[in-house]
């Protein structure tokens, strides 16, 4: 029986390894083409290429002997091609009459094979064996056996997987939005070439373009495939620390770096978090649901596996002042992904239908574009804001829930000495969180705060106990909630819930008192 190696799971799984020959194969087929592959499309053409590399070793080899089967007969010098040995050739060098009372007479072979081992076979074997049962099939068209396409679509994926890893340490391999080629036979692009396109995106505003756009007035060589010049082009430009590829997943775009906002070239102060070391341990049932439910960008919660739409979230001081978003583990769900560090997309308003331009910043964890809409809006720290996608792919719907009111709010009133709270009534445009709120009357007086809270390098812990007690005067209890407490610390410094839930915990100088509810130790027995 002929035993394919290729018809084994295993042997795409645990036992694959993408040889040099393997990526030679490749690298011709890319040149022949002139179009970049995908990882799992050259995954596919690998398998056909193996099982095609199969067949021809099969038929090569069982054209030079007699395949094995047990009830065959054998002359001495014969040679025997033996497939479940891999297909190894040996030659007859003695025959002997075989023994055992189970079975009538037949006959042993002695094999030697071409490396030199020497074995034992029975011949003239009458009785039922599998290898007397099954046909001796050639060819790939076995109806118990999958087709080379067949397999292709079976493990294309998981050789892709394997055959990423090896083309990522492979210097001659380049990648670009999920596509591969050898980079030595890439199309020439010059600097000339991406002078023109740097002046084609200063005259769009900086961008973003796809390549297409870039493309017609470069004049590269028009006896390449169109595929492979974008391809070069887009691999040059990536090289050009000019240019920024901005695009979400499956589209290539591209934006001048130098024209991009400065608040997505660099992080905004305001979202800067410098870790805190806390110990997780400390935080109760109660207070991780909490973090949980305040979906700090900073903070580890898993990412949820769907999330309904719209999305409902509280909008902190530090993000409401730099005109962002969190990317949290809810918000990542709904917003563009890609490659790239920095994403390009489109904010319509939810009651008017205007579009603004966004900017997902991945490696800030924060999404940009918003601080004039919040300024025309009025939008207040606290306020609940409901974000879900467009109809239009890369597109994000936002709006505030609720109508304006007058209400009773936190002020932040920073000192010289210390930020100060107190409540007033103010008109408030849409619904917000009574825990989360607080306005400022005085920007330049909190830039103030931050600059000396950053200047004496005040631990979180000394700014916890700074801002705690004002707090506490707010309530008839003196209770503060740890919302509360997250909401009013951000104003001066950036924390996630996590370190500050935890310096509660460990404090001696808070008590709780239920509901994430607390007060200074020194009130609690009034409580």
């Amino acid at each position: 029986m002929i035993q394919r190696k290729t018809q084994n799971p295993d042997y795409w799984g645990k036992e694959f390894e993408v040889t040099s020959n393997d990526l030679q194969h490749l690298s011709t087929m890319l040149v022949e083409e002139e179009l970049p592959r995908s990882a799992e499309e050259l995954g596919r053409a690998l398998i056909l290429h193996h099982c095609q590399r199969e067949e021809s070793l099969i038929k090569a080899v069982m054209s030079e002997g007699t395949p094995y089967q047990p009830k065959r007969s054998y002359e001495m010098d014969e040679q025997v091609v033996f497939p479940a040995f891999d297909y190894q050739i040996g030659k007859i060098v003695g025959i002997r009459p075989g023994h055992n009372p189970q079975y009538g007479p037949f006959q042993v072979i002695q094999v030697k094979f071409e490396k030199g081992a020497q074995r034992e076979f029975a011949a003239e074997f009458a009785e039922d064996h599998p290898l007397n049962r099954e046909a001796q099939a050639v060819t790939s068209g076995d109806a118990q056996q999958h087709t080379p396409e067949d397999l292709a679509k079976l493990y294309g994926w998981q050789v892709g997987k394997e055959l990423e890893k090896r083309l990522e340490a492979e210097p001659g391999f380049v990648r670009l939005a999920g596509k591969w080629f050898p980079k030595d036979l890439l199309v020439d692009v010059n600097i000339g070439h991406l002078n023109l396109a740097e002046a084609v995106l200063d005259m769009a505003g900086g961008g973003p373009l796809p390549t297409e756009e870039l493309l017609g007035d470069l004049e590269l060589p028009e006896e390449v495939t169109p595929q492979l010049r974008i391809f070069s082009l887009n691999y040059a430009l990536q090289e050009d620390e000019r240019f920024d590829e901005v695009g979400p997943a499956g589209q290539v775009l591209w934006f001048l770096h130098r024209l991009e906002p400065e608040s997505v070239r660099s992080i905004p102060s305001l979202l800067r978090y410098q870790p805190v070391e806390y110990d997780p341990a400390l935080l109760t049932s109660e207070m991780l649901a909490l973090e949980n439910q305040m979906d700090d960008e900073w903070s580890s919660s898993e990412s949820p596996a769907e999330v309904n739409e719209p999305v409902t979230l509280v909008l902190a001081y530090p993000h409401w002042k730099s005109g962002t978003l969190p990317l949290s583990s809810q918000l990542a769900r709904i917003f563009p992904t890609g490659r790239t560090h920095r994403i390009r997309f489109l904010f319509e308003d939810g009651k008017t239908g205007e579009e603004m331009p966004g900017w997902v910043v991945r490696e800030g964890r924060y999404i940009y574009g918003l601080k004039e809409w919040y300024k025309k809006q009025n939008i207040p720290v606290g306020a609940y804001l409901e974000l879900r996608q467009g109809k239009e792919h890369g597109k994000i719907v936002i709006r505030p829930r609720g109508r304006s009111r007058r209400e009773w709010v936190r002020v932040a009133l920073p000192t010289e000495k210390h930020l100060a709270f107190e409540m007033r009534k103010e008109l408030i445009a849409c619904d917000y969180d009574e825990l989360m709120i607080v306005t400022e009357e005085d920007p330049e007086a909190m830039h103030n705060l931050r600059t000396r809270v950053r200047e004496q390098r005040l631990s979180l812990a000394q700014l916890t106990s700074e801002i705690f007690p004002e707090l506490a005067k707010l309530s008839p209890q003196g209770t503060v909630h740890a919302a509360t407490l997250y909401s009013a610390v951000n104003v001066a410094m950036r924390t996630p819930p996590g370190p500050l839930l935890a310096e509660l915990a460990s404090s001696d100088t808070y008590v709780p008192v239920g509901d994430n509810y607390w007060v200074l130790h020194m009130r609690s027995h009034e409580i």
